[in-house]
């Protein structure tokens, strides 16, 4: 007896492009002989490809670094030049 394939998961993804961004896309993959889809998933593939399991710390988002624009900052290391 054959063995049965387990049925992969599919999910959709949308986004929209402007007429200029499609005229682009389509001229572009003309001339490199492809579809959009296959350039679109071969440009994604290391973003849906290395990180199914965990991301690396290096490329979550940091808090915002500028506290030297805070208000209690600022009175703390104001040069005073009239002291």
């Amino acid at each position: 007896m054959a063995k049965r394939r387990k049925k992969r998961k599919f999910k959709s993804v949308e986004f929209k492009l402007s007429a200029r961004q499609m005229k682009s896309l389509k001229n572009y993959c003309a001339a490199r002989k492809t579809t959009p889809t296959k350039l679109i998933k071969m440009r994604i593939r290391d973003y849906t490809e290395n990180f199914s399991k965990e991301v690396d710390k290096k490329y979550y988002a940091t808090s915002n670094q500028l506290t030297m624009f805070d208000e209690d900052e600022l009175k703390d290391k104001t040069p005073n030049m009239f002291e």
